[in-house]
């Protein structure tokens, strides 16, 4: 008994990307204009939607969502970040560290179910143009949206109540800049095998299929795309697919290979570098791929600040 409390009690040490080096110090600036930079496009996007009646559409109803979970996960790990990079305190409580990661999962999770909503969505707008009111009208996008939050957040209580059970013995520095489960379970002193093959299981539904769903989902599109008889048309196309499919992989790609692996494969060097393409490079950058080079969201940057500066005036 003395020594679960002493587990439930006793504060972890996250060890960070940064020393005090300038080159930390690069690092470091870097990564807060990546944060200042998300926060913002993200805001500015869930605004557009909002104002704009023209952006009240499905796609744009799911990607306010998307932009909302970006804003949600990297709040969550990044100012834990500055705070310790600047104080040089490096502690985070039992409790502070299961709600991290419980926020993680949960978002990770539910972004993972929302890109797979978002696909279908371009696939039926491309393939199926004249069944799309049907197939994606607002009820749905309603459903689809209330789902990836319901289901990421069922999976990540599952998740964050059975790793943080294992007792954690001997150090407790957390060799990484957030609370992350593999990370977590190399301190573990039990076996975790058991928990992993859930994991893995976790892994299939929430990486592999929304993965592989968009990966046919774009295919389809871009075979429909190649049939189209304007070479202009196809062109944007094709552009907007491939710069859809680079965000997916950046997204999805490290995402597998940190939590479908065994802790024993897994190195900390290798583990942080991937985490921020899942955690802090694509929220910075979904606003950019799925919602800034489109017509209808600058049409409406534009309209906003026209009907503001006449508002002056």
């Amino acid at each position: 008994m003395e020594f679960e409390n002493h587990t439930f009690s006793s504060d972890f040490i996250l060890l960070g990307l940064f020393s005090s080096s300038q080159t930390s110090l690069f690092f470091f600036s870097f990564l807060f204009v990546v944060f200042v930079m998300s926060i913002t496009e993200n805001t500015v996007m869930i605004l557009l939607i909002h104002r704009d009646v023209h952006l009240h559409t499905p796609m744009y109803f799911l990607l306010s969502h998307l932009s909302f979970m970006d804003i949600l996960h990297i709040s969550n790990i990044v100012p834990k970040m500055i705070a310790d990079f600047l104080s040089g305190r490096k502690t985070i409580s039992f409790a502070g560290c299961g709600i991290q990661v419980f926020i993680s999962l949960t978002l990770l999770g539910g972004e993972c179910i929302l890109l797979a909503a978002m696909s279908y969505d371009r696939y039926v707008a491309i393939c199926h143009p004249l069944r799309y009111p049907i197939l994606m009208n607002e009820q749905v996008s309603i459903l689809k949206a209330g789902r990836s939050w319901l289901v990421g957040t069922i999976n990540s209580i599952f998740q964050t109540s059975n790793a943080l059970r294992f007792p954690f013995c001997g150090s407790r520095a957390i060799d990484h800049f957030f609370c992350e489960v593999p990370a977590m379970l190399k301190l573990s002193c039990v076996d975790t095998s058991h928990y992993e093959r859930g994991v893995n299981i976790s892994g299939i539904i929430f990486l592999l299929i929304p993965f592989s769903m968009i990966s046919v989902s774009y295919v389809q599109v871009l075979l429909t795309v190649l049939q189209m008889k304007s070479s202009e048309a196809r062109k944007k196309s094709f552009s907007t697919c491939s710069f859809h499919m680079i965000v997916v992989i950046m997204y999805y790609g490290p995402f597998i290979f940190t939590y479908m692996r065994t802790k024993s494969y897994h190195t900390p060097g290798q583990d942080k570098f991937l985490a921020l393409f899942y955690t802090i490079f694509t929220s910075a950058l979904n606003p950019l791929i799925y919602s800034f080079r489109n017509k209808d969201v600058l049409q409406a940057m534009k309209n906003i600040l026209k009907s503001n500066f006449l508002n002056k005036k």
